[in-house]
């Protein structure tokens, strides 16, 4: 879990900047996320110069549980003399949102997660529920967790 060199970062301005942005340079207009990974994603120079990079995304990227918020771990901290607020969803929050994609970086995510912290089936099934997804992708996420969960779990 600690060895992604991925970070997401969703601006709390994004909207905002977006707006202002079109209006300076209408020709460069896009969106927040676009503009975040064209300087700071995979493969870009600060990926290079730093070993990580930074992913941009955007209210539409993860899918979390309508109430993730008020379990969010809210930050604020100073950077170059600019207060910047992090953002963190709850770990299970964040566990639904994988399960929703499930790729197979979802599941190595999802299952190292587990090995550390064993998952409770019943409260992510809860959170998935409060996760608006699709029928399919919400039974796909149930069936998952539940035979993730009554399996022996691996020690790391």
């Amino acid at each position: 879990m600690r060895m992604s060199p991925e970070i997401d970062a969703y601006p709390a301005n994004a909207r905002i900047w977006e707006i202002e942005h079109r209006k300076r340079a209408p020709e460069l207009a896009g969106e927040a996320s676009e503009h975040i990974h064209a300087l700071f994603g995979e493969g870009s120079r600060f990926h290079q110069t730093h070993g990580f990079f930074i992913d941009g995304v955007d209210e539409n990227t993860a899918k979390l549980p309508v109430d993730w918020s008020a379990r969010a771990i809210v930050k604020r901290l100073e950077v170059d003399d600019r207060m910047v607020t992090a953002v963190a969803p709850a770990p299970e929050d964040v566990i639904v949102s994988k399960l929703a994609r499930l790729a197979p970086k979802d599941k190595a995510f999802i299952e190292a997660y587990h090995a550390v912290r064993p998952l409770d089936a019943t409260l992510i099934e809860q959170r998935i529920a409060l996760s608006n997804l699709d029928r399919g992708i919400a039974e796909r996420a149930v069936s998952y967790i539940r035979e993730l969960t009554a399996r022996a779990i691996p020690r790391p």
